[in-house]
């Protein structure tokens, strides 16, 4: 039986694994629904099941800046922001890394949050 957000405390999920699908790597989104093997997202006021399996899922709304290796499929990346680019915690917008700063502004949103640089998110094991 689906569980709602109601019961549960609230979660954030994001990808874990290098997949296209629905989710915009490196992206936190809402947990509407939880089961055994699914879980459903708000994905920009949408909900999109997702096999559990493929997710990271938290409990603490995440606050800093997922690092993204370049997608070697990538489509919509300006060439300029080279290997790796940033995901916003709090609008799931993205933007070019330069350097290593520890904190960056996000251009969507204008918030300023810390950037994950001790997370190895979706690297070759």
């Amino acid at each position: 039986m689906a569980r709602s957000v109601e019961h549960h405390p609230r979660a954030w999920a994001r990808l874990r694994v290098d997949v296209n699908c629905a989710l915009r790597r490196g992206a936190w989104y809402r947990v509407v629904r939880m089961t055994r093997d699914k879980v459903v997202l708000d994905v920009t006021n949408e909900q999109v099941p997702v096999q559990r399996r493929v997710l990271k899922t938290v409990f603490a709304q995440p606050s800093r800046w997922t690092v993204v290796p370049r997608p070697s499929d990538a489509i919509n990346l300006p060439n300029d922001w080279g290997t790796r680019y940033g995901v916003c915690p709090a609008c799931q917008g993205r933007a070019p890394i330069r350097g290593y700063p520890l904190e960056l502004a996000c251009p969507h949103c204008h918030q300023i949050c810390a950037v994950a640089w001790d997370e190895h998110y979706l690297k070759p094991r």
